[in-house]
């Protein structure tokens, strides 16, 4: 068997020329994405990101005018040609969502949450964190989707389901109601933030924070370092406590049970030298209140304030032991205590005395008639 070199060359000169310059171009962009690495200037973040998508792309894009320059004619072409328009399809999906997730990094780069009120940077990092997921979902989305579109078949079969778009389209809603419920919810949460990063919430009777939003779930951080996993739909669905909603700052309440002997003066003075001596308060309130009382004790609140839900969780357990530690030592009194009175029986040997008048011990404004009066004593 003989080749035909002549006819040989029609072939490996178009193809040879383009992977050679292709190949150089992608060596050159993957030397130029590793010098680069490291570099934390805007131009470096720049090249990353469009160098490595691009240097796979371009040796497909030198290879088809390549091949139309070759004798290579019907199906063997279309489907070469195809083959390399669906790879530049994919590195174009794949430079959109590192231009998304880079364009995500610069955002929550320039508002970091480390700063002591990181209100609004909570807010733009949870609408940008949100926001970007969806629109890589939706440019991934898009992207499959044409390259699907490419194969005869498959456009068929979708010419077939638009034909029959009512069934079908009720079954697919049905079947996809919970992943088109959490992209709405995602949304939703972006546009409005019912709750965002690092919000302190209270989700099923749990204490904690917001640690990540996802694009269908929330990721809750609670307080003894246990995950809880919510839907994103849970969040619009159902009610919840947002302890940050506007601001981190936060009453808190101490609560103690004293005897009626307390001294209510002291234990407001001793409050205000505790609140003076913390920092962790933040110097708006601090109130000695009495709030309740029973037949045995005195409710007595202590409310202070503080920046955030973790400090002021910290000084009311201070405010608790300091003013405990304070009534044991100088009014050991003012704790509750439960009493005993003993009662002396009478002496069995005493003459029993007639029965005692009865006052009159009706509430006032009664409506059952007027006070009944002693009959008159008979005249003898």
């Amino acid at each position: 068997m003989t080749v035909d070199w002549q006819q040989a060359a029609l072939y490996l000169w178009p193809i040879g020329i383009a992977l050679a310059v292709g190949l150089t171009g992608w060596w050159l962009l993957m030397a130029l994405t590793r010098r680069l690495k490291g570099r934390d200037y805007r131009r470096a973040r720049i090249a990353r990101v469009i160098s490595r998508p691009l240097a796979f792309a371009l040796p497909l894009l030198l290879l088809i005018p390549a091949l139309e320059a070759t004798p290579l004619q019907g199906r063997w072409l279309d489907q070469s040609l195809r083959l390399l328009h669906i790879g530049l399809t994919v590195c174009v999906i794949w430079l959109l969502v590192r231009a998304v997730a880079a364009g995500e990094r610069a955002i929550l780069r320039e508002h970091p949450m480390e700063v002591a009120d990181n209100l609004a940077a909570r807010r733009v990092q949870t609408q940008t964190r949100v926001l970007s997921r969806v629109l890589m979902g939706a440019i991934i989305l898009v992207g499959v989707s044409l390259i699907l579109l490419t194969f005869p078949m498959v456009r068929q079969i979708g010419t077939a389901l638009l034909a029959s778009a009512g069934i079908i389209g009720l079954v697919a809603g049905i079947a996809a109601k919970p992943v088109f419920g959490n992209l709405i919810a995602g949304l939703q949460i972006a546009l409005t933030q019912p709750i965002r990063l690092d919000d302190v919430v209270i989700v099923e009777g749990e204490w904690g924070r917001v640690e990540e939003i996802g694009s269908s779930y929330v990721v809750v951080r609670i307080w003894d370092e246990r995950r809880m996993v919510v839907p994103l739909t849970w969040f619009i669905e159902h009610p919840f406590q947002n302890w940050t909603r506007r601001s981190a700052d936060l009453l808190g309440t101490a609560f103690l049970w004293l005897d009626y002997r307390a001294p209510i003066a002291a234990i407001r003075a001793e409050l205000e030298r505790i609140c003076a001596d913390q920092a962790l308060w933040d110097g708006r309130v601090c109130v000695t209140q009495v709030t309740e009382t029973t037949e045995h004790t005195l409710q007595v609140r202590l409310l202070v304030s503080a920046r955030n839900s973790g400090d002021a969780f910290d000084l009311r357990c201070i405010v608790r032991e300091r003013m405990l530690d304070f009534l044991a030592r100088e009014h050991p009194q003012a704790l509750p205590r439960t009493r005993a009175e003993l009662l002396q029986q009478p002496d069995p040997g005493l003459r029993r005395q007639g029965p005692q008048p009865v006052e009159d011990v009706r509430s006032p404004g009664a409506e059952d008639g007027a006070p009944a009066t002693p009959p008159e004593p008979a005249n003898s």
